[in-house]
């Protein structure tokens, strides 16, 4: 008799990168629940792309939760009168978008819905490399963390946790970029920018990014306009 499939919840944001991850888990053959949050975001375009790319797959399940983080704000994702960058990232920043506790609240609902649902996994389309100021993207985080849930859940003390998994962590966003491409990611559904207007800006950090690694891997049809966006800009030195 046949050992049932692992079970994953995979965290959706409607990005590329969690699209991305979640299709790795598919192609693992496993069974996935996703799993998104409103949290109080400027645009609710995300959300959608989320709920697009859910059904694209045929997840087993997909649930979004309402964590208000913009109740306290600190971050241009939430609070509507701080700018979104525009110039670059600044190599040993934190940049503006990033907010406070966001992914130490994802994960922990994460592996609360993990553990009722008796999931083995818990996939994060994280990435150290295009955002590495982000100090909840840094592997040593996650291992941190991984420890704090063998501990904080019955499942990890009887030896039988989730496992945190962030296939992406390491991977630059052209790798992603064709990696999503094998796995058939809708890419074309996906949201990655900072702002939430009918099309993506081309011109915020995200889309930079997102559009430089299209265009790298041969997709410049899937960029912001069709590829006619300003180049991405190189990451700014910090200030000594």
């Amino acid at each position: 008799m046949a050992a049932p499939p692992t079970t994953t919840v995979a965290l959706l944001s409607g990005g590329l990168d969690s699209a991305t991850a979640c299709a790795l888990a598919l192609e693992a053959g496993h069974r996935v629940i996703g799993l998104s949050f409103d949290y109080g975001q400027r645009h609710r375009r995300e959300l959608e792309a989320a709920s697009g790319v859910a059904r694209a797959f045929g997840l087993a399940e997909h649930h979004t939760v309402a964590v208000n983080l913009a109740a306290w704000g600190g971050s241009s994702l939430t609070d509507a009168h701080l700018a979104l960058p525009t110039g670059g990232v600044v190599e040993g920043a934190i940049p503006s978008t990033y907010v406070p506790g966001r992914n130490t609240v994802f994960i922990a609902i994460g592996l609360s819905l993990a553990e009722a649902r008796g999931a083995q996994r818990l996939v994060l389309g994280v990435n150290a490399i295009d955002y590495s100021g982000y100090p909840d993207c840094r592997p040593d985080y996650l291992e941190a963390f991984q420890s704090l849930a063998d501990l904080a859940t019955r499942a990890g003390r009887q030896g039988e946790g989730t496992r945190l998994w962030a296939p992406l962590v390491h991977w630059s966003k052209t790798e992603i970029v064709r990696q999503a491409l094998r796995l058939g990611v809708p890419i074309a559904d996906t949201w990655s920018c900072y702002s939430g207007g009918s099309e993506p800006c081309g011109v915020c950090d995200s889309c930079r990014i997102r559009d430089a690694a299209l265009i790298e891997a041969g997709r410049p049809d899937l960029a912001s306009r069709g590829g006619t966006t300003a180049p991405p800009l190189e990451p700014t030195p910090s200030d000594p």
